[in-house]
């Protein structure tokens, strides 16, 4: 579905990505550098860390449509090369262009830092992939979000651990009023994706959709502050109602002025509940940089 934007029709992986030998080294990596950029990845059978890291630096080239090659060396059956070149430790990626080897590296790298090593060889890789995320993000942005999620599950369709389009998802289905959906969207993900930021703060959002779905709807809470407006319970769960409808500015503020009359209450509640918000929306978000502004003045002052 997703193949790379070029003029031309785009390579083939047979193309792209190919096994090398030691007779075969200078035609597969000297004369085809002489075009574009040749990687090459030297490997083993028995290095755990090669198997993690090959699949990564495929996808890579392959998202490179045709700038760069791969060209792969077991140096348990072809040793001569690597020796050659001083390579002493695998993984080893080494870059060839123009008939000589310009770049490298030694180790496992995570897929976004073999992506900036390529980078460097042939300048930005746009995918089209990476249009395709763009254009689901501007839906979710314009509040299509049925598009947005229709868009991102035809991108896990085809990769279940795509880590952007996992996020996008669940914030999509969340704002569907399908948090639990969302729930199983991030638990599907790899587990070491759970420690990434942008996934922690779509789980707080998931909480606060949650517990807005358990409170009801705002009109209650807002009449039982019209009898009494020093109500902070109701006050603190219409702060989640509002949250959950969007209206983050209102909920921040329900939560300041909770802070402001009683700031103790029920063990710093407020704050604490005020902190979750900054979590789910993002310190970027302009509420969450106004809100803990004001929340610094009614600590500080």
């Amino acid at each position: 579905m997703f193949g790379q934007t070029n003029e031309a029709a785009p390579a083939s992986d047979g193309d792209l990505i190919k096994d090398t030998t030691t007779s075969g080294f200078r035609d597969d990596v000297l004369a085809e550098s002489m075009q574009q950029p040749v990687l090459v990845d030297f490997w083993a059978p028995w290095c755990g860390p090669c198997k993690q890291m090959t699949p990564l630096i495929e996808k890579s080239i392959k998202a490179a449509g045709g700038k760069v090659k791969l060209a792969k060396m077991n140096i348990d059956e072809h040793p001569q090369i690597a020796g050659q070149l001083g390579i002493k430790s695998i993984p080893a990626v080494i870059a060839f262009q123009n008939g000589r080897p310009v770049d490298g590296f030694v180790g496992a790298l995570p897929e976004r830092e073999i992506r900036n090593f390529i980078e460097r060889l042939v300048g930005p890789v746009e995918s089209e992939l990476d249009n395709v995320i763009a254009s689901a993000e501007e839906a979710a942005g314009e509040g299509k979000h049925e598009e947005a999620a229709e868009i991102f599950t035809a991108i896990l369709q085809e990769d279940p651990t795509h880590l952007t389009a996992g996020v996008g998802l669940a914030r999509a289905l969340i704002h569907l009023g399908r948090a639990t959906d969302a729930k199983q969207v991030l638990e599907s993900l790899p587990p070491e994706a759970a420690q990434n930021a942008k996934v922690q703060a779509v789980q707080a959002a998931i909480e606060l959709a949650m517990q807005a779905a358990e409170l009801g709807d705002v009109v209650e809470f807002e009449r039982r502050l019209s009898t009494n407006s020093e109500d902070h319970q109701a006050r603190f769960d219409l702060a989640i109602a509002l949250s959950a409808r969007g209206e983050r500015a209102a909920a921040a503020d329900a939560l300041l002025y909770i802070l402001k009359k009683k700031r103790g209450w029920e063990d710093e509640k407020a704050r604490q509940q005020l902190l979750q918000f900054f979590e789910a929306w993002g310190p970027m978000d302009q509420v969450t940089i106004d809100a803990r502004r004001k929340l610094s003045t009614l600590l500080f002052s």
